[in-house]
Formats: C-alpha cells, structure tokens, sequence
C-alpha cells in the first residue's frame, strides 16, 4: 500500500495540531515535524521524521555526506531535495546509492516529468514520497509512469484534508501487486427467463480511456441491487472493428457501477468520470470516461432469475451487444431461456448511488 505522511509545522495552532496528530495515528504512515513536536507525537504513538529525535532523520542536500554515518548507527534516513533540473535528479540517485531510506521530493516548477524520471531510475530502491499541495496533485503523482511514487506528504489545513488524503491514497491502484490484491467484486450466474424486443430509445456507449479485454466489461443493469455484466466491444467480426475502448451499456435510465461501490445513472455520465471494468473473475480495475455517445436505437428487454428473484436489464438490440457467461460470452440477438449470464446481485438499496445494505426498495 502507498504512505501517506503529513506535514505539521510549528507555527500551526495548538488545537488544529493535537487534532491533526490524533488522526494521523489512524491515518497516516509518519508525520514531519519540527523538533519541538516530536514528544508529543511519540507519547501518541506515531511515527515521526524530523531534524532531530524522530524515528527517521530527516536530511537536507546539503547535508547528504552525513547518510553513511547515520546508516551505520542504525537509523532511517529521509532526505529532503527540491528538484528545478537534471542535476537535481542526479542528486536524488546518489543519494540512494549512499543508502537514503525515503526521498521526500519536492517539484515547484514541473510537477509530473521530474517525477516520471525519478521513479524510472530508482523506483524500489527507495522510498519515493513527492510533496503535493492538494488531492489533485497527490492522485497526479501516485499514478504518474503507472508505477506511481510511493507515497506522498500533504500540509493539511483540517481532519477532513487528512481523511481525504487516506481514502485517495488507499484506492490508488495502478501497479500490478496492488490490482492483484483488490477487494473482488462477486458476480454469480443468473438464468434467462426471457428476451423481448422493445421499441426505440436513448442507449448510451461508455467510451473509456482504457482497452478491454476479452472477459472484461462492465456492470449494468435496471435495478441497482442486480448488475449484469456485459462485455466490451472486443470481439473480432465480419461487419465491424472491434471498439475495445467502448461498453454499449443501454438506456440512459440503467445504473453502471463506478468506484467505492457506487452507482450513478448512465445519463449522469461525463467525460473524466471514473467507472468500474470488471472481468468474469470479479477483479475490477477503475477506468476514466473519455465520453458518452447516447443515440436512438432499437432495445431488448433481458429478464434473469438469481435466488427466486426477477431481474432485469434492457439493451441496445444489436449483434454487438455480448452478454459475459461464465465461461465466455454471448451475443443478446443470441440469448435464450435457461442461458446463464453474470451478475453482480445484493439485496439492499441506494442513496445517492451509495449502498444500504438495510433500506428495502422495490425496482421492477
């Protein structure tokens, strides 16, 4: 998992820094602080770098001919280095090839390719923690090179600004390690009653800045508690490419999962919103919109059973349109009772798209 650290300064009031160091202790991995704070931060339990008397000393450039003699009395170094050139970055490997145990970076000027030449040459060397002034720039450098930095240190100005700092950096997921290890999403399969053509409507197609695979897709579906899984448009065929960027999701009214197991109406849809690609297997990754193409075109009713409950979903009508089986998939033109089809079923309702496992609704 990524580190968060927060920086606390000397001048913050005291009220605002005993609230702030309350909450790291839950919330944070280490805490900058000024020499003067650090016993109250040890009395708390919480990790703590600093100049002086932390569990990791902090260094500046300057004092970068100091890191062998501290390693060998056994202590953690983090060295503290603004990086405004090429020479800067030079600065940053010797320091790890001196043993430095994190680089705390700061950018001023060029926020992202400093930090794509850091973690392409020392990326699990060190750890890489880059300081962000706000969530934007923190999602910025988690992601940056794919691989990401390793963490980041944030000045908060409030709880809530730490609160949301952990919740960002715990879904952060762009390395294979941490993908493979996401919390699965259970789909299981739901049998075909029935599948009835209906008259024209508004459909909408996810258009991703991602490419699918063949198994991936996404969850939609006309009730929130029951999802259907339908697949990419990532088959070969005689009539058309293969659009592995785009889900043909349906009616604008349908819900589609999106991240924190969320749901939002497919009309609510814009470009740079984040959803959810799920494969057959449950494993989920996020993916940013890059549009939402919503025509008229003719739709098909797909009834399902799942637990003695009715469920359903409604779908453009075209050959297109690939319901995921357990162990492929199949065309809705295709579809017949007694298939079986992926869903993602949980009695419960939704306020706002969030999940309430005890509200009882009634969507048919």
């Amino acid at each position: 998992m990524r580190a968060l650290w927060i920086a606390i300064e000397a001048s913050t009031p005291q009220d605002l820094k005993e609230s702030l160091l309350k909450a790291s202790k839950d919330l944070c991995d280490a805490v900058v602080l000024d020499t003067s704070d650090v016993e109250q931060a040890k009395s708390l339990g919480i990790q703590v770098a600093s100049l002086e008397g932390g569990d990791i000393q902090v260094l500046t450039g300057a004092e970068m001919d100091l890191i062998e003699a501290l390693k060998s009395d056994g202590k953690l170094i983090c060295l503290k280095l603004t990086v405004t050139s090429r020479s800067d970055e030079d600065t940053v490997v010797e320091a790890v090839e001196r043993g430095a145990d994190y680089l705390l970076i700061s950018c001023p000027d060029w926020k992202i390719i400093p930090l794509e030449n850091l973690i392409a040459k020392i990326h699990g060397k060190a750890v890489v923690l880059a300081e962000v002034a706000t969530l934007d720039e923190a999602r910025v450098a988690l992601e940056t090179l794919e691989l990401g930095v390793d963490g980041v240190v944030l000045k908060p100005l409030s709880v809530v600004d730490v609160e949301a700092a952990s919740s960002l950096v715990k879904s952060v997921k762009t390395r294979d390690d941490e993908i493979a290890t996401s919390q699965k999403i259970e789909v299981s399969p739901a049998k075909i009653l029935s599948c009835k053509p209906l008259s024209m409507g508004l459909r909408a197609c996810i258009d991703t800045c991602d490419i699918m695979l063949p198994g991936e897709g996404m969850l939609v579906g006309c009730q929130s508690s029951t999802l259907f899984l339908i697949q990419g448009e990532v088959e070969e065929s005689n009539y058309i490419e293969p659009r592995p960027f785009r889900v043909n999701a349906g009616p604008i009214s349908l819900y589609v999962l999106t991240p924190e197991n969320k749901t939002r109406y497919l009309s609510e849809l814009r470009a740079g919103d984040e959803v959810v690609i799920v494969d057959r297997k449950g494993n989920q990754r996020t993916t940013v919109v890059g549009r939402v193409k919503i025509e008229r075109r003719p739709l098909t009713l797909v009834e399902a059973e799942i637990d003695g409950r009715a469920v359903s979903t409604i779908v453009q009508n075209a050959e297109t349109i690939r319901f995921m089986t357990p162990d492929a998939s199949k065309s809705v033109a295709d579809l017949e009772a007694g298939d079986e089809v992926l869903v993602h079923s949980k009695e419960g309702g939704r306020h706002f798209g969030v999940f309430v496992e005890e509200e009882w609704v009634l969507e048919r």
